[in-house]
């Protein structure tokens, strides 16, 4: 009886893209503890991550209050329980107050390397935990109805601020550029207007795409993501759930480190602006190197770009 009340506590980040990393390490704790309960703490853009999870006993919602009150929020939610282990990827202090019998706790700071391979390391693991994605039948479902059988170009053109989208008429020119291979563009972008308007460029150059962007539900677009040949996006949470999703996944870096953001996954790929990591504009990437590279991709023979 005891293990099949084993509750572990799972604090994951607020940020999509964090959290679709951090969802190798909570698969690799569901094969460690196979009868264990999970409750998992994020951020409200990352739940759909975790709510179609079977092993997800319950996701927490963390919405940012002032003077840090979600914290006194959330403890509030989790001190009655006596967990089993309490693994904290967001090395909060809430952590030390709870009661347990194992503690995780990754701290903060940049580290060197991958961040998939970083929480590999925190979990004692050698090999890295690939993140993945749960998708539920429904999703599915809907996925086959929005997206049917073809050859699927899927374009990610937005990113959380303005200094790591790559110029709008460069994706144009890759959708162009790639309908020799029989590929027809599909647009997504996340929730919200300011999403919209940095898409709207693309759509409007484009206008056989498909417009699968705005307020669907993460497994939805993960369903939908992997009845692409292709995605292609700047670094965003879009290109770690793409990633995830098993989709052969090419991000375009500039001023964000590739060397610890790229995705991660078996079909993941990442080609980054001429410069110093981390600081090169996009504007220094070219449509015909990006080209190249899916082309690359599309004819298996792109292992120099694998991440």
């Amino acid at each position: 009886m005891a293990s099949r009340l084993m509750k572990i506590l799972f604090i994951t980040s607020n940020r999509l893209g964090d959290a679709v990393i951090s969802t190798g390490v909570l698969g690799a704790l569901q094969a460690r503890y196979p009868a264990a309960l999970f409750t998992v703490v994020c951020g409200p853009v990352a739940a759909g991550l975790f709510e179609p999870d079977p092993r997800c006993e319950r996701v927490i919602t963390l919405e940012k209050r002032r003077h840090d009150r979600h914290w006194l929020d959330l403890w509030q939610q989790c001190v009655r329980t006596r967990w089993f282990m309490v693994v904290d990827l967001r090395g909060s202090l809430l952590s030390l107050t709870l009661r347990t019998r194992h503690r995780l706790i990754v701290r903060g700071g940049r580290r060197d390397g991958r961040k998939v391979e970083q929480l590999g390391r925190a979990l004692g693991r050698r090999q890295m935990p690939m993140p993945r994605v749960c998708v539920s039948d429904h999703q599915e479902a809907m996925a086959r109805t929005l997206l049917p059988s073809g050859q699927w170009l899927a374009l990610g053109p937005t990113a959380n601020w303005d200094g790591k989208i790559w110029p709008p008429e460069r994706f144009v020119a890759l959708a162009e550029g790639l309908r020799a291979q029989g590929l027809r563009p599909v647009v997504f972008y996340g929730p919200g207007e300011a999403e919209k308007e940095r898409a709207r460029p693309v759509l409007e150059a484009l206008p056989d795409a498909l417009d699968l962007g705005g307020n669907r539900e993460l497994g939805e677009v993960a369903a939908l993501l992997r009845r692409c040949a292709l995605f292609i996006g700047n670094d965003s949470g879009l290109m770690h759930l793409a990633a995830a999703a098993g989709t052969p996944t090419l991000g375009l870096f500039g001023p964000s480190r590739m060397s610890e953001y790229a995705p991660s996954g078996e079909n993941a790929f990442a080609v980054a602006a001429p410069g110093p990591e981390g600081e090169a504009p996009l504007m220094g990437l070219p449509a015909s190197k990006v080209l190249e590279v899916a082309r690359a991709i599309l004819d298996g023979k792109a292992e120099a770009f694998r991440t």
